[in-house]
């Protein structure tokens, strides 16, 4: 059985703005270079999250009009793209999704825009908030910290528990 290409499309600027993991860094205005703190976390991110079992696409709304770079790159395998000037990046995502409908590519477009969520929704194509996509980072996070750091239980007796002192005693009461 043949296995079904998955992709992810990720809202860049509705999840930077939305997700509560991206809203706790100190963000410098969005227009200050193309890689500042933020974007870079969130590619990182996606590059996490996709992993070798998804292609991954962060979609930004056209950067001419912001004053930044808009050269669409390939960075870890995640592709980056800018939507064309006079064109949003819900239109790019939209145009994406179908597309990927179209060949049956299984795909996941993550968003908090009600709008863009309702217009791709169905067909292969599933949807996660931003917030649901911060909140299964951190899930992921955890499972890694715990596959690297196991909590290993001990052994607990009764002996353990009580005062030592107390202990002698009943030691001192079986043994005689």
């Amino acid at each position: 059985m043949k296995k079904r290409k998955k992709l992810l499309i990720v809202d860049g600027y509705n999840v930077l703005r939305s997700g509560s993991r991206y809203s706790r860094i100190a963000l410098p205005d969005y227009t200050d270079d193309y890689y500042n703190v933020a974007r870079e976390r969130l590619m990182n991110d996606v590059i996490n999250y996709a992993g070798a079992t998804m292609e991954a696409i962060i979609v930004y709304d056209a950067g001419e009009r912001l004053g930044i770079h808009t050269e669409n790159a390939n960075i870890g395998g995640v592709r980056i793209m800018f939507s064309q000037s006079g064109r949003s990046a819900d239109q790019l995502i939209e145009k994406l999704s179908h597309d990927a409908r179209e060949r049956g590519v299984e795909t996941l477009v993550v968003t908090s825009d009600a709008t863009v969520q309702d217009t791709v929704f169905g067909g292969g194509i599933d949807r996660m908030s931003a917030e649901g996509f911060c909140q299964e980072l951190s899930r992921m996070e955890d499972a890694r910290r715990e596959k690297e750091h196991p909590h290993i239980s001990k052994k607990s007796t009764v002996a353990d528990r009580i005062p030592s002192e107390i202990a002698q005693r009943l030691r001192a009461l079986r043994d005689a």
